[in-house]
């Protein structure tokens, strides 16, 4: 039976390349010592240099290995070390691997010496790497460095499973069938053994089971099993994302049967597919696909957050901006927040890493070989729908993206391939023609597709960036932007749908973006907080999922200066009606003239005036939203105050001891009624007490008012509180706490067991 541990914990980290590192008995005092995930660099969260994290830096992890483990696989798994890493144990090479955004793995027992303390060592190369996709020339998204995703120990017997694919055929209501293959790994001789799997409910319940005799070659053998049919499935969808899990048990043959090696994987049984009517199908329902981009780095932390934070942008991207589908570019994702995808019902389109450069042949090897190890790590979870196999933006090479493709459909024939291109005449040899559409996105309009299936993977970005402490006259045409894009793929039924440029604000090369290292092309800033645009997207939910009213304005002086006498109201309700000091002045339809084709079209209220609705002696701007007459929602805009007071705001109240756990915590400063006061840039000192850490900038300089930092875990439980003053006088007060981490981690030898 196979133990999974977490390796996460107590490390030691250099930030310079100090290659005598490596060996076991190397004096490490000079090392800090840290958790993963981890980045080489604290960085603030704009005006920094990509070469501040771009070095050379040493990870070393003391491991006391019982003797009980002797005769074990033991395999360390990386789930993203940015660059290239060298792992070695006791001093001695075990391997290298190339690529910051794929899992890898390595079995050790060779190096280790069991019933005593051994040393794992990491040299990590977070240096420019132009032989190594995604780089090679310019790119539009920083990489940052670090091991800076999850690291486990996998404790199992010497012949296991490496990896295991399911593949769902003929998926309807009434059945399913699913086809399991297994990569084994035999340490020992060649040997007959029972392949046994089972599918289970969330409850533990089998469902139905098979079991295949299998012959386990020495070394390394791809073993096929015979098809699992399931009766009346439960299928996965958006709405209902149900997860079976499937147990694959590799057992000795015999009255005894020792079970080898056993591994558990959730899965949803569901099809997806894209049909010559342009349309996507999910489980033979058609879906029109709305979603963002979304690059996977934080301020502060880069791409080094940890799961809980993984899996809240996810929650994020469903249910606060309302989508059904998200692309991860320009690269693969977190397993935690694919994970999380799974669970909620959110789409996935992944491809592999890259930007516009395409190498020579061996970078393109290593591109290849990065699509493999993304599709083997991904397959099995049921909220990807689409694989990329094109460099995004990438010029026509029509035989490397052959290879491609031939690659992809071999390694999962059950889902279709994209291609991310920008040339709208670019040559079609994937299954779905996917195209960045800015052509003519100031008029409001999207190309009309010239293949079929066709997805829009792109759109706005860069045609309108948008900070959120922008004029209120930007974010309303930033929003509104998106809003004609969506309405024009609404309109063509033949078009699969579309993903906008991008979720969240995101930290760039000096080449692009606003100069201080950000591109603003998100309908959310970099710390999660929507701009007027999130508001657009959120109200393209169904109300009975929640009902949306959002007034696209701030009520001050220069109201009608700002955006005339119309009052945009985002909103999925079917009228409106709007209130100036409580009375009822005016009431509207979605406007479906300008948007005939969207779910739910803004409401535009107009004739609006400051001056006639009495200027300073008004007290109050309210939208009520109602559904067959009956108010379901409503948003209230008082005239903007002085600051009143600050507030603080945390994700979650409770963390894990782990040392990498964290929370983002969400500061404002408001007036009496509560309002964010939009164009204020104090400067807020935080003062943390208890065992918890600051990550972010101290004081942190508001941006629209608000802003964000995160309270990190130290590997002492107990309780956090956390301070907020702005020039010493307005404070606010948070209270997190934080419970000992409960998962089992790799031994640590006495020396290195520090709470820290």
């Amino acid at each position: 039976m196979r133990q999974i541990l977490n390796f996460n914990t107590e490390w030691w980290f250099c930030p310079q390349d100090e290659p005598q590192s490596k060996h076991k008995k190397y004096k490490d005092d000079h090392f800090e010592e840290v958790h993963i995930p981890h980045t080489n660099k604290l960085v603030p969260h704009h005006y920094f240099s990509e070469t501040d994290y771009q070095f050379v830096s040493w990870y070393r992890r003391h491991v006391e290995v019982p003797a009980d483990w002797t005769g074990k696989s033991l395999i360390v798994e990386f789930d993203g070390v940015m660059s290239v890493s060298e792992v070695y144990v006791n001093g001695a090479f075990v391997g290298e691997h190339e690529g910051g955004y794929t899992s890898f793995s390595f079995e050790i027992s060779e190096w280790v010496v069991c019933g005593e303390s051994n040393v794992i060592a990491v040299r990590v190369d977070s240096t420019r790497r132009p032989d190594i996709p995604p780089e090679g020339r310019l790119v539009d998204y920083m990489l940052f460095g670090g091991i800076y995703r999850n690291v486990r120990l996998i404790v199992t017997n010497a012949v296991y499973i490496e990896w295991a694919s399911y593949e769902w055929k003929d998926v309807t209501a009434q059945e399913a069938s699913m086809d399991g293959t297994f990569r084994i790994n035999n340490r020992g001789e060649a040997k007959t053994l029972m392949l046994h799997t089972s599918l289970l409910s969330p409850l533990g319940k089998v469902i139905e089971q098979i079991t295949t005799p299998i012959m386990a070659d020495a070394g390394e053998t791809e073993v096929s099993q015979m098809t699992l049919h399931v009766k009346n499935p439960h299928l996965w969808n958006i709405d209902d994302p149900y997860l079976y899990v499937v147990r694959t048990s590799l057992c000795d043959t015999g009255v005894d049967s020792f079970v080898n090696d056993d591994l558990n994987t959730r899965v949803g049984i569901r099809s997806a597919e894209f049909r010559k009517d342009g349309k996507f199908y999910l489980n033979g329902c058609p879906l029109k696909l709305r979603g963002l981009n979304r690059h996977q780095m934080f301020p502060y932390l880069g791409g080094a957050m940890c799961e809980r934070g993984q899996r809240k942008d996810a929650d994020m991207l469903k249910e606060e901006l309302g989508l059904n589908f998200v692309r991860s570019s320009h690269y693969p994702a977190d397993p935690s927040f694919l994970d999380r995808c799974d669970e909620i019902g959110l789409l996935v389109f992944e491809e592999l890493p890259g930007w516009q450069y395409i190498g020579d042949a061996q970078w393109k090897n290593k591109a290849l070989y990065q699509l493999e190890e993304m599709i083997v790590r991904d397959r099995n979870h049921p909220s990807i729908f689409l694989w990329g196999v094109r460099i995004n933006e990438s010029q026509d090479d029509t035989e490397f993206y052959l290879r491609t493709n031939e690659l992809a459909h071999k390694l999962d024939p059950s889902r279709a391939t994209g291609g991310v291109r920008a040339l709208h005449d670019s040559e079609f040899l994937e299954d779905v023609f996917t195209y960045n559409d800015f052509t003519r996105n100031r008029e409001g309009k999207i190309m009309q597709p010239n293949h079929s299936p066709y997805l829009i993977t792109e759109y706005m970005g860069h045609m309108y960036p948008t900070k959120s402490y922008d004029s209120v006259e930007r974010q309303i045409k930033h929003a509104l932007g998106h809003a004609h894009i969506q309405n024009g793929q609404y309109g063509v039924p033949h078009v699969a749908g579309a993903a906008g440029w991008c979720a969240f604000d995101y930290n760039t090369h000096q080449d692009f973006g606003s100069g201080d290292r950000v591109c603003y092309h998100g309908v959310c800033d970099i710390f999660r907080l929507p701009k007027f645009a999130g508001h657009f997207y959120r109200s393209q939910q169904e109300p009975s999922k929640q009902p949306v009213v959002f007034i696209a304005r701030y009520l001050i002086p220069s109201f009608n200066e700002d955006f005339r006498d119309v009052v945009p109201v985002f909103t999925n309700c079917e009228e409106a009606d709007l209130f100036i000091n409580g009375v009822q002045i005016a009431s509207e339809r979605p406007d479906y003239v300008n948007y005939p084709s969207l779910p739910h079209p803004p409401i535009m209220f107009t004739g609006c005036s400051w001056w006639e609705w009495g200027s300073s002696l008004l007290t109050s701007l309210r939208v009520v939203g109602k559904i067959g007459g009956i108010a379901v929602a409503e948003h209230e805009l008082f005239p903007m105050g002085i600051p009143d007071h600050l507030i603080l705001q945390a994700d979650d109240l409770e963390l894990i001891a782990d040392g990498a756990d964290c929370t983002r915590v969400v500061v404002a400063l408001q007036d009496s009624k509560g309002q964010t006061l939009q164009l204020a840039h104090h400067a807020v000192s935080f003062h943390i007490e208890g065992p918890g850490k600051l990550i972010g900038e101290n004081p942190f300089s508001l941006e629209a008012g608000r802003g964000a930092v995160y309270i990190q875990a130290t590997r002492t439980p107990g309780t956090i509180r956390c301070i907020a003053t702005v020039k010493g006088v307005m404070a606010a007060e948070l209270v997190l706490r934080t419970r000992a981490l409960q998962a089992q981690i790799v031994p640590v030898p006495q020396r290195t067991k520090q709470l820290t």
